[in-house]
């Protein structure tokens, strides 16, 4: 994995992922975590929320995102659309939740299996 300097906005990051592209997909998951319920945060209330995104610095991203193996502010890098790696992102969290329901379905199914083998037995 090599480590890339991330630029968008006002957000300026050093990310190790496998290639560019995936350093600028974590960049908008980052993102986007601040206003979308990616991770279970549910302990926190909204106004706690507000105060965490306060004390962390809101991440502001712009139009592109640069990144480069070597620095920041460097113009000899790759540079990505925004908007592209956030189509990207809102895939994966599609496929993610589809994976997800597709495993729980499995889960409710070898329970059921197992009910069913355990009821046999008592007979």
């Amino acid at each position: 994995m090599a480590k890339f300097y991330v630029q968008s906005g006002n957000v300026k990051t050093v990310i190790t992922a496998d290639d560019s592209e995936k350093a600028a997909l974590w960049v908008v998951h980052k993102a986007l975590q601040q206003v979308i319920p990616v991770y279970e945060d549910a302990g926190l209330t909204p106004d706690e929320k507000s105060e965490v995104t306060i004390v962390q610095g809101v991440m502001v991203l712009g139009n592109d995102i640069r990144i480069n193996e070597v620095g920041f502010d460097r113009h000899d890098g790759e540079t990505l659309d925004t908007f592209e790696i956030l189509v990207q992102w809102h895939q994966l969290m599609i496929a993610l939740e589809r994976l997800q329901a597709h495993l729980d379905i499995q889960e409710e199914s070898l329970e059921e299996e197992s009910v069913s083998v355990e009821s046999m037995r008592r007979f």
